[in-house]
């Protein structure tokens, strides 16, 4: 029974990024206090170029064909590492909670976000999705009918009503197409979250990402040989280091450098750290696509983030 409990306030516990649950066993034993923090600082630098690197990739590839072949470059790199360490097939019993995992991490948030970068900007973007940590939260919270404290209920709430009013601002009192794609990529991706979060009390969390990677090949190579036959291919620099990075490096490398260090130094501190992620992707969004930012982007951003530290108190 105490097992059990634990393993329940585990998945209860899981706040997530734009590409990563924060709920996971140690994936790595042995890793350093230091050396913690770094490795989760890393992941949470790959994860906040996913955004850009998306508008590269969008340079040389349709939406659909970027969606698809990156998801077949990070199982082929998901695929190599699950090899070489020699790690058994999941029992069958989890292939359900992996396919969820796979369908809103792997395809559902890539494809959605993807498509609504095609109509927003990064920033926008970037201030709307920071809303995933509190939403896969509060679908944990149901999911595992854990009770958070009204101060959690509250920031959230608050947190919603902060991007709610940025998106009302931005798009002139009416959801755009983009607003719709990115709404419902927090849903899919919280759903996909959650259920990581559970799956992640039973092995270690990168294996999760791994086996729901490969899993999904099977849709993603038959997406990738139908979209690439629709949409027309444009090689460029940006186009193919934006689909290396999407692949490899938001996909599959943040998340393995974000479990390990995770586990030196714990969910509660390598959470904080995160809270960092959407004004990053709003530098990145500056710097490298030249996007002009308004006064009420980092202002969305930095009232976000004060809301998701409150909910990591409440439910520390």
């Amino acid at each position: 029974m105490r097992a059990q409990s634990s393993a329940t306030a585990r998945t209860a516990k899981a706040v997530t990024p734009p590409h990563a649950p924060t709920a996971a066993r140690s994936s790595g034993p042995g890793t350093r206090p230091r050396s913690g923090t770094a490795l989760a600082l890393l992941g949470v630098f790959c994860f906040s170029l996913t955004f850009p690197s998306t508008v590269w990739g969008l340079e040389s590839f349709g939406p659909w064909s970027l969606v698809a072949v990156r998801g077949v470059l990070a199982a082929a790199v998901a695929a190599v590492f699950l090899l070489a360490q020699r790690v058994p097939l999941p029992e069958r019993r989890h292939w359900a909670g992996l396919a969820v995992v796979g369908g809103g991490v792997v395809i559902g948030f890539p494809l959605l976000t993807t498509l609504a970068l095609g109509t927003s900007s990064t920033a926008h973007a970037a201030v709307v999705v920071g809303l995933l940590p509190l939403t896969t939260a509060t679908l944990a919270a149901l999911r595992t009918g854990h009770r958070p404290s009204r101060v959690f209920w509250a920031a959230a709430v608050a947190g919603a009503a902060v991007v709610a009013a940025f998106t009302w601002q931005q798009s002139g009192g009416a959801l755009s197409a983009g607003d719709l794609y990115l709404f419902g990529a927090l849903l899919v991706c919280a759903a996909g979250y959650t259920e990581g979060g559970r799956l992640a009390a039973l092995m270690p969390g990168w294996q999760v990402v791994g086996w729901a990677l490969v899993l999904c090949l099977p849709v993603t190579v038959a997406g990738s040989v139908v979209a690439l036959s629709l949409e027309p291919v444009h090689w460029s620099p940006h186009g193919a280091m934006g689909l290396a990075w999407v692949a490899a490096g938001s996909t599959f490398l943040g998340l393995y450098v974000w479990y390990r260090g995770m586990a030196g130094i714990g969910v509660a501190r390598a959470s904080q750290l995160q809270l960092a992620q959407p004004l990053m992707t709003l530098v990145w969004s500056f710097w490298l696509l030249g996007e002009e930012l308004t006064w009420a982007a980092p202002l969305a951003a930095t009232g976000v983030l004060v809301c998701i530290a409150v909910t990591q108190r409440a439910r520390g």
